[in-house]
């Protein structure tokens, strides 16, 4: 009976290919033993792939030997890996649960790439679900986190997910099959083994039949996140343009805060902090902004503006005329000619080389930073300057200055030089510098 229910859940949902190779996240215990098993027997192609993350001593051996006999017995290829779970954790900052998920996730796609298998089957099911609308209903959550897992994310499939619990233990009972048991699993320490543990019996005690009408608005939130997505998608398409968005359009729309975090929430942003953004569009001002671990977002006339975080651009210490290279590909040449020179080319300032003092320093622009442009009287700050040119805020973080020894800037490299630096009809020696 499970595998008929569970084989109709796979067409279904087109889960899984006849013909193609499917790897088995196999840890031993009852979900998973239940599903290689059923895969085996429904005819797919299946091999098993069991991770031992060196947490529990023996008991993590233990498990491993038991997947290699099962695999042994059923004539199933098994690949194993190991991982120094805890060092992992330690070096990259994340919990131990973490870190055995992205150790898990990461060998399992790389495996799957190197056989060329198809998927990578997981035996969540249906009271997995029911926990994870829980979970992220105590962490607060948007329609997502409240539609539970799916049966389909990228190459992993859940062809348990049309099962309970229960439903799996009943058929490895029948079988007389085996499996091991993870103690951390009945250790009420983490927020999921809390509710597992502590919170649905809780429930079941009310009513018995609470799990399966979770399950249902589940079910019923997946059908209305597929129109909520299509919405998304086209007011995506409509404001945001080229990684720009307008801010007027934005207001226009029944939940800005939806679109922002559909547009931001992949480049690292926070729920916090897009609901922040979302809450200051009426009153937001130019030169606001946010960053994420990767990028940031800048209010510049009247648009939301995304980039990746400025490169730290370095300073490049200029003894004497010459060629110099500056960061990866960009070039300063310098040389002198007799006389009053002039090249009104953007990338070139002419300067008297009476009037500076080597070294010259090659920069980014710094806060405070004061010339006196040419062509206009009394001096300016240069992020004033640029803002009246209505320079980007990205292409602000990228300008550069050349100054001399002294620490005048001679000029705002790429667009003006500094008018006290500049030629006159008397210059016996003019300084150019390209910049390529």
């Amino acid at each position: 009976m499970l595998n008929k229910k569970v084989r109709q859940f796979i067409e279904q949902h087109q889960l899984l290919s006849s013909e193609a190779l499917n790897l088995v996240a196999l840890s031993g215990g009852a979900d998973s033993v239940c599903l290689l098993l059923i895969l085996q027997e429904l005819g797919y192609r299946v091999e098993a792939v069991h991770c031992n993350f060196k947490l529990r001593a023996q008991e993590s051996d233990h498990d491993e030997e038991f997947v290699k006999t099962l695999c042994k017995c059923r004539n199933i290829p098994l690949h194993i890996t190991h991982f120094d779970t805890r060092t992992y954790a330690e070096l990259h900052r994340v919990s131990i649960e973490m870190a055995a998920r992205q150790l898990r996730y990461g060998y399992f796609e790389q495996l799957r790439q190197d056989l060329g298998a198809a998927t990578i089957c997981v035996a969540h099911h249906q009271d997995d679900s029911v926990e994870t609308v829980l979970l992220n209903l105590f962490r607060g959550t948007g329609i997502r986190g409240l539609s539970g897992i799916k049966p389909i994310h990228g190459n992993i499939v859940r062809p348990l997910l049309c099962v309970s619990r229960k439903e799996i233990e009943q058929w490895l009972a029948c079988r007389h099959q085996s499996y091991v048991t993870d103690s951390t699993n009945l250790v009420p320490d983490v927020v999921r083994n809390q509710i597992r543990l502590n919170v649905i019996p809780q429930i079941l005690r009310i009513s018995p039949g609470i799990p399966q009408n979770i399950l249902a608005t589940a079910r019923r939130l997946q059908e209305a996140e597929l129109v909520f997505n299509q919405a998304l998608t086209r007011q995506l398409e409509s404001v945001v343009d080229q990684n720009s968005a307008d801010i007027t359009q934005l207001l226009s729309l029944p939940s800005p805060e939806a679109l922002l975090f559909e547009w931001l929430s992949p480049f690292g942003f926070s729920p916090a902090t897009i609901e922040n953004i979302a809450q200051s569009l009426p009153t937001i001002q130019s030169g606001r902004h946010w960053t994420s671990a990767s990028h940031q977002l800048f209010v510049h006339q009247g648009k939301l503006l995304l980039g990746p975080l400025a490169e730290q651009r370095p300073t490049l210490r200029i003894p004497e005329p010459g060629t110099y290279v500056y960061q990866h590909s960009e070039r300063i040449r310098l040389t002198e000619q007799a006389g009053a020179h002039v090249d009104r080319h953007s990338t070139t300032a002419c300067l008297d080389a009476a009037k500076l003092v080597f070294p010259l320093i090659l920069r980014p622009v710094q806060t405070g930073d004061r010339f006196q442009p040419y062509g206009m009287r009394g001096s300016k700050l240069v992020s004033d300057y640029l803002a009246d040119l209505k320079i980007s805020p990205f292409e602000r973080q990228r300008q550069l200055v050349l100054t001399d020894a002294n620490g005048h800037i001679l000029w705002l490299v790429g667009r003006r030089p500094d008018s006290r630096f500049c030629i006159e009809p008397q210059t016996i020696k003019t300084l150019v510098i390209t910049i390529e």
